[in-house]
């Protein structure tokens, strides 16, 4: 079979969180900062496709090629770490404390951070020609998209924040089912098309994706949107990856933990027959 049923694959998920959360401090953010790069470059080929089409859709359809990259090459997201890592302790599996999960959560982080900075620098350069001009409809594409993604969300206070932060819950619930979707199937092909679809879900609706914001925002302020490092941190960063969080380990990673490895006890469909196998009609 080509396919990993429910019960098999929360069991991939369980052991891959114990695995990460026992990887070394530099293969932890050696991975986050490459998974970083690759995604980064997977929104610039979004955003590219969206200004040459004009149909957002389009965007959609082709980002998801960076998300399967990185995960077929074994790189980390937070945001895949936020639901799996967890699930170790969950399981007390023997040395998994939350010092240590956190630990996991902040180097890869790190990594992530680094690598979409680097991607940032770089893709600022080759948009103004060494910062030497301005950019073109693709880099003033990004400025809007940062600015309307911070100042916009700003100026609606606390219901902009609160915004912000579901719309993190609402990503990371697809982006870990993405993450899961490498587990489920055994061919390349298979695991493909189970990490495109919900990835393609996320973007296509614009949730908050902590590890694309730590890119795109960057990149908006170094290509000369009006807006600070505080404003990115307090009206977007911060908001989202408290969403990445709970969408990825309470509304994905936890309930199928639940359901397919802590099962509940089966109803006794054969007692239950014998209790109602009286006639409705006793002469008792």
């Amino acid at each position: 079979m080509s396919y990993n049923k429910p019960a098999e694959f929360v069991q991939t998920m369980i052991d891959t969180g114990e695995a990460k959360v026992r990887t070394s401090t530099r293969d932890l953010v050696l991975r986050g900062m490459m998974a970083g790069i690759i995604l980064s470059l997977a929104v610039v080929v979004a955003i590219t496709t969206i200004v040459q089409t004009g149909v957002g859709i389009v965007g959609a359809l082709v980002f998801p090629v960076g998300f399967c990259i990185l995960s077929l090459m074994g790189y980390d997201l937070l945001t895949g770490v936020f639901g799996l890592a967890p699930l170790a302790k969950l399981e007390n599996r023997k040395g998994i404390t939350w010092s240590r999960i956190l630990r996991c959560w902040g180097y890869v982080g790190l990594g992530n951070l680094i690598g979409s900075l680097l991607v940032a620098f770089l893709v600022a350069l080759t948009f103004t020609m060494n910062f030497s001009v301005e950019a073109g409809a693709v880099g003033q594409k990004f400025i809007a998209a940062a600015t309307a993604r911070t100042v916009g969300y700003a100026e609606h206070g606390m219901d902009g924040w609160i915004t912000v932060f579901v719309k993190g819950i609402l990503c990371n619930l697809m982006v870990c089912l993405g993450v899961i979707g490498n587990m489920t199937a055994r061919s390349v092909a298979g695991k493909i098309a189970a990490m495109w679809l919900p990835i393609f879900i996320f973007f296509a609706l614009v949730f908050e994706h902590a590890v694309v914001n730590m890119f795109l925002f960057p990149l908006g302020m170094m290509l000369g949107a009006d807006f600070g490092v505080a404003t990115w941190l307090n009206w977007n960063l911060i908001p989202t990856v408290l969403g990445n969080l709970v969408g990825g380990l309470l509304f994905t990673c936890v309930p199928l933990y639940l359901t397919h490895a802590k099962t509940a006890p089966a109803v006794d469909v054969e007692n239950d027959a014998e209790i109602h196998a009286e006639p409705a009609f006793s002469t008792k």
